[in-house]
């Protein structure tokens, strides 16, 4: 697929949401762990409860991560669609780059 047929405003938010430090290592210790609470993800975490709390609604927002009651906890899990989606981006713009070397290679080469 190529980058062209994802619409932009259906990969921009994921993209916004992987561009922050902190949202990234939520992702990537949800993505390794499981499903989490709030006070799991903030164990050993340079950052508030309150911080997590922020950076996970806009994970949610951007469809990256959901929210579930178990018990008196919200425990959050990651939701992987996105992500295959922003890959899928990406991988259409480095086909697209692909294809650009390989002509600028042949027009030097001749």
């Amino acid at each position: 697929m190529s980058a062209r047929r994802l619409k932009p405003k259906i990969t921009a938010p994921i993209f916004a949401a992987l561009g922050d430090e902190t949202r990234l290592r939520i992702v990537a210790r949800l993505s390794a762990g499981g499903p989490m609470s709030i006070a799991h993800l903030t164990r050993d975490a340079s950052v508030t409860r309150q911080a997590v709390t922020k950076h996970l609604h806009v994970l949610a927002h951007a469809g990256l991560a959901r929210s579930a009651r178990l018990g008196r906890e919200s425990v959050w899990e990651l939701q992987p669609e996105p992500l295959d989606a922003a890959r899928r981006c990406l991988d259409g713009i480095s086909a697209q780059w692909d294809a650009v070397l390989d002509r600028l290679k042949t027009f030097v080469e001749d």
